[in-house]
């Protein structure tokens, strides 16, 4: 097997950087019930992220993804589809951006403070699996690792490189937690000030990622079909 984990760690870093769960998480951390709310979002966001790449894990992982064959074809197609989605929300962004006043989902998740743990964990969830970014850029992430298999059933090595790339993906929301956890009430204002530059530059960081990644997937569909 060649390790894939150069291939998927670009992946797991456009999965990292969500702005919006930075957001909320520090709303939540910033809230009367700051512990049990974040704690729980985190949980629902990394179980999001388990679901939805485990189970392309599990329905690809018997195929046989030698050159030339049906799925690894299939596999390029939807790298090339999934190019072609995050050009799409590149342009949905840089539409959004130009518009005065912030977008309105950004808002609502800035207002997210009094979220039960429930809400919280719903919240998590959606912002992982749901989330067309990251929803797709972990269904990627999964085919990587399943391509990247001589045999055509998954081992250690596999499922190592996807408990990686599910690390990777939370640090930047795991951050804020373990930041509250260890600096107590002396973290609001750090936290506050993540949460203000998470708003201010939230269009341009997800503008330069949705083009970077769509560059990437791009050009690996056309290669797996051409090259």
């Amino acid at each position: 097997m060649v390790n894939p984990i150069g291939d998927v760690l670009p992946l797991a870093i456009g999965v990292m950087i969500s702005p919006l769960s930075i957001i909320a998480i520090i709303s939540m951390l910033l809230s009367k019930r700051a512990k049990s709310n974040s704690l729980v979002f985190l949980f629902g966001w990394t179980l999001g992220l388990i679901v939805i790449g485990g189970a392309v894990l599990l329905i690809a992982g018997t195929q046989n993804f030698s050159p030339g064959s049906e799925p690894s074809t299939g596999a390029s197609i939807i790298r090339l589809l999934a190019g072609v989605l995050l050009l799409f929300l590149a342009a949905m962004e840089w539409r959004i951006s130009m518009r005065s006043g912030e977008p309105k989902l950004l808002t609502r998740v800035s207002m997210v403070d009094t979220s039960t743990p429930t809400k919280a964990f719903g919240l998590g969830l959606l912002l992982s699996a749901a989330y067309p970014k990251n929803f797709t850029l972990t269904v990627i992430a999964a085919l990587t690792i399943v391509q990247a298999q001589v045999s055509g059933s998954l081992n250690i090595t596999s499922l190592s490189v996807f408990i990686i790339f599910i690390i990777i993906s939370s640090i930047l929301v795991a951050i804020p937690v373990l930041a509250s956890l260890v600096l107590g009430d002396k973290a609001a204002q750090t936290l506050d000030s993540w949460k203000a530059w998470n708003m201010k530059h939230y269009a341009p960081v997800l503008l330069v990622i949705f083009l970077g990644l769509a560059s990437m997937n791009l050009g690996k569909g056309l290669n797996g079909l051409f090259g």
